[in-house]
């Protein structure tokens, strides 16, 4: 038999009001949407939403079970005091609990195994809540041509379930109306990608049997007296309504519904995403009033190549939009998060005008374009469906109302001011972890809480809760965009930034560059001055014949003499290489390690790059290996010395902490000049809770060449923790702390290097840690 369907809903939210709708158009997504954030220099005059605590939900499992069992948080809801959420976990077959009556310490109360209430496979789709009761939609299916799901009734005081009701079907995706009278259940009844319909191509509709909409009326307070609707979405004969026929859908015989919302009106809007298509469906009569097709979608200005390299000069064609979350924004429009399936995605979302069911607004380039501007640029999915906005949900918090869009591949939440309906305000970008899914907006407590569905323990990419508050003052991210400002044109791309250096001549900026995650490498220039500081201006960097190359930055030093010098990681150690650029950023030395030195290193060699010049004009290279040279000292690193005007090297050893953590290891990421000193970043290759080790020591800077023999070890003194700093971000700590420099005015600056979305959260981290008289406690 088939398997099961391992993630089956979208995300559990709240509407606003809304009402009925009429047919379709095809229109092209032009984007209208302003890029900007809210103007830091206008603190407590605006509300912001902000990161308040980040709960991975691995500690919520079971005693006994293994932490690295993978563990997921997919949809959520909460319970009427707003204290309690509950989300879905798929992959466990359970749903969890959490107090979140503190928004900054959430607490984890536990889990409830459905498999003990019917069979072992069995997974929640999704969750909700009415009243006393957790209402938890159950997927059953042996297999897609047998769907089956049930509807439990679990009583949220005892966790006893309390009834159970027999779907019929696949469920994916449940919600309530406001006057609490009925719920509405998605039915999917979903295809098998791998199976191909007569006459079609492995994955293709139609795939029987077709899905439907179960309603359940919840009449007289207990769940004794509820009662199941079903809304038919084609004939009894299995053929398609003629509704779904006009309105031009995909495979209307196998419609799919995916995503359902209500609004107070008790009208209930149905995606069919694979359909490309929208069903309003009156609620008191089960009478389908409308339907009408999505559209397609025509943008431009959009990366669609996955070759690594950030070019925001592609265009999708006639995309269908394959919508998945709905939302209604008021008594006329409705929001559809167009992540896209087997045919479509159009990158963005939609508002449509439910009275001619024609598109009143569209995203069009502007959702790809914050993930740009953001850093959280996933390149591996250009050439597929990009940022795939999966999940929607509307509400009003103290009077204007609010979108939230979530882009699933790109790990953030988009918040737009909807005041005006059919013209979205870009206010925020929220950073989230891995895969967010579940959006669910808590008005009565001032939250928002993103549940997000990827795990892998491997690489310590852990499914979380992240919880926003909404209030006065600039919210703590981002700490870092790119230009340009509000209505400005194309944003520079920009991620995986693991180096910085000062600008000679020049106090108050910084240089950055990008690693081998994207190509051509491109050295950017920052703004520090500013919150967020501002990546202003790129530089490509070219070989000595003036091609784009693309090298392994790890590391970059810009020159008082003009220039810069990279440290250029290899894959193996002969690619370790020192590579001098002139100010036009082109390749004019390469410096390779002394072979008996290359042979013993690994994947993981020079982490970083800074200089001396002394009053005769003669440069001394400083560059900091990562991990150990084969027969050297255990713990013992390399901090080399490279005279430029002899050609000659010599190396110092740097004792690394240690570490018990299995699959973990301690190494440097950068080294700078402070004084008479150098600065070294020293950290752990852990993140999320069990990052141990970030820190900044330093050691002195010797004015001679090493002597041969044996490494002298230069004695190191711790210069600032950092680990702190990134804690207080209250998201998941970063890994990969690698950028540090001292800027011309003195001001000390540390950036994290976001893996390019890559077995990361994608979230970067660009700390200011003060001046280098508190840090470094130099004299000036």
């Amino acid at each position: 038999m088939p398997s099961k369907k391992t993630y089956g809903a979208l995300a559990a939210v709240a509407v606003a009001a809304g009402t009925m709708a009429v047919a379709t158009t095809t229109v092209a997504g032009a984007g209208t949407a302003p890029t900007g954030e809210r103007r830091p220099d206008l603190p407590g005059r605006q509300l912001a939403f902000d990161r308040t605590a980040t709960y991975p939900v691995f500690q919520n499992r079971p005693k006994g079970e293994d932490p690295a069992t993978p563990t997921v948080a997919e949809i959520s809801t909460v319970s009427d005091d707003g204290r309690t959420l509950i989300y879905t976990d798929a992959l466990a077959r359970r749903i969890g609990f959490l107090d979140i009556s503190d928004p900054g310490r959430p607490r984890g109360l536990g889990t409830l195994s459905l498999t003990a209430l019917g069979d072992a496979e069995d997974e929640p789709t999704s969750v909700t809540v009415v009243g006393p009761y957790v209402l938890v939609v159950v997927n059953t299916s042996a297999g897609y041509t047998t769907p089956s799901g049930r509807l439990d009734v679990i009583r949220l005081a005892d966790r006893e379930r309390v009834r159970s009701f027999d779907l019929g079907g696949q469920p994916d995706s449940i919600a309530i109306s406001h006057d609490r009278r009925y719920a509405a259940i998605a039915i999917e009844n979903e295809r098998d990608e791998e199976a191909t319909p007569a006459g079609g191509e492995e994955g293709d509709l139609p795939q029987a049997p077709g899905g439907f909409v179960q309603l359940v009326d919840l009449t007289g307070g207990a769940p004794t007296g509820w009662r199941t609707r079903k809304v038919a979405l084609t004939n009894p004969d299995g053929s398609a309504l003629t509704a779904l026929t006009a309105a031009g859908l995909t495979a209307p015989t196998d419609p799919e519904p995916e995503y359902v919302s209500i609004n107070d009106r008790d009208q209930l809007a149905v995606t069919l995403q694979e359909n490309n298509g929208v069903v309003l469906v009156d609620l008191p009569t089960g009478r389908i009033t409308k339907v009408f097709g999505a559209g397609t979608a025509t943008v431009h200005g959009v990366d669609t190549d996955d070759d690594g390299d950030i070019n925001l000069t592609g265009s999708i064609t006639d995309v269908p939009r394959e919508p998945d979350a709905v939302a209604w924004i008021d008594d006329r429009y409705l929001a559809t998060a167009n992540e896209g399936d087997w045919r479509g995605g159009s990158r963005g979302w939609s508002i449509f005008d439910s009275r001619t069911g024609k598109v009143a607004w569209d995203a069009g380039n502007t959702f790809e374009r914050l993930a740009v501007r953001y850093g959280f640029v996933n390149e591996d999915r250009s050439g597929k469906k990009g940022t795939e906005p999966e999940g929607v949900a509307v509400a009003e918090f103290h009077g204007t109302r609010y979108a939230f869009v979530g882009s699933e591949r790109s790990n953030f939440v988009a918040v737009y001011d909807l005041s005006r309906p059919t013209s979205p305000v870009f206010q925020q970008v929220l950073p989230a972890t891995n895969g967010p899914e579940g959006l669910l907006p808590i008005p009565s407590r001032n939250l928002l809480a993103v549940s997000s569905e990827e795990d892998d323990a491997s690489v310590n990419v852990r499914a979380s809760v992240t919880l926003y508050q909404l209030g006065k003052g600039t919210p703590s991210f981002p700490t870092i965009v790119s230009e340009p400002t509000i209505g400005g044109g194309t944003p520079i791309g920009w991620g995986a930034l693991g180096a910085l250096s000062a600008v000679p001549g020049r106090s108050h900026l910084l240089y950055s560059v990008t690693d081998a995650a994207y190509t051509p490498t491109r050295i950017l220039t920052v703004d520090p001055t500013r919150e967020p500081a501002r990546i202003t201006a790129e530089l490509t960097v070219r070989a000595a014949d003036g091609s784009p190359v693309g090298y392994d930055a790890e590391g970059i030093f810009a020159r008082p003499q003009g220039g810069f010098w990279l440290a250029v990681e290899g894959a193996a150690g002969a690619g370790n290489q020192l590579v001098r650029l002139d100010s036009a950023g082109v390749t004019r030395q390469v410096v390779a390690l002394p072979a008996e030195v290359a042979a013993g290193l690994g994947k993981q060699g020079f982490e970083g790059v800074t200089a001396t010049t002394d009053s005769r004009g003669r440069e001394v290279l400083w560059a900091a290996l990562q991990r150990e040279v084969a027969g050297d000292p255990t713990g013992v690193v390399r901090l080399g010395r490279y005279d430029v005007t002899t050609g000659t090297w010599s190396w110092y050893g740097y004792r690394l902490e240690s570490t018990s953590t299995p699959g973990d290891w301690i190494g440097l990421s950068e080294i700078t000049v402070v004084g008479d000193r150098l600065a070294v970043i020293e950290r752990d290759k852990l993140n999320g809770p069990a990052a141990t080790l970030k820190r900044i020591y330093t050691v002195e800077l010797p004015r001679t060449p090493a002597a041969p023999g044996p490494l002298k070890v230069l004695p190191k003194t711790l210069a600032h923790d950092v680990l702190p700093d990134l804690r207080a971000t209250h998201g998941w700590t970063q890994e990969k702390l690698e950028g540090l420099t001292v800027a011309g005015d003195g001001q000390v600056y540390a950036i994290t290097d976001n893996d390019a979305v890559q077995d990361a959260t994608g979230e970067t981290v660009f700390l200011r840690l003060g001046t280098d008289r508190k840090v470094f406690g130099t004299r000036h």
